[in-house]
């Protein structure tokens, strides 16, 4: 598996539209064979910050990155960032998406 964590730091004018404005480059990716997730988050700490947790399969994410709707995404978002985004990208991490959490699990 790849697993690739963006964080994003958008310029506050675009921070209330940043979702909306990515939202066909998610659906697309979600949808692309190879993606295991594609999600958001926003911090707590900082309102104009939001980070990308992503997941394929190995070699998928080749295809993403040569993909139109990725072309798309990345020169709409370089127009609403505010620095240069920071990121990990791991190769080869062991399994097929998320495991469940050892140490915390629902009380009855």
């Amino acid at each position: 598996m790849i697993f690739i964590s963006v964080k994003f730091t958008v310029r506050p004018e675009f921070t209330d539209q940043w979702l909306a404005r990515v939202d066909a480059f998610t659906q697309a990716t979600r949808a692309e064979p190879g993606n295991l997730f594609f999600e958001w988050s926003r911090s707590v700490d900082d309102v104009n910050q939001f980070v990308l947790v992503e997941a394929f399969r190995d070699g998928a994410a080749e295809a993403h990155v040569s993909s139109e709707h990725f072309t798309a995404a990345i020169e709409d978002m370089s127009d609403m960032v505010a620095t240069t985004p920071d990121i990990i990208s791991v190769q080869d991490v062991p399994g097929e998406g998320w495991g469940k959490m050892g140490e915390v699990s629902p009380r009855r």
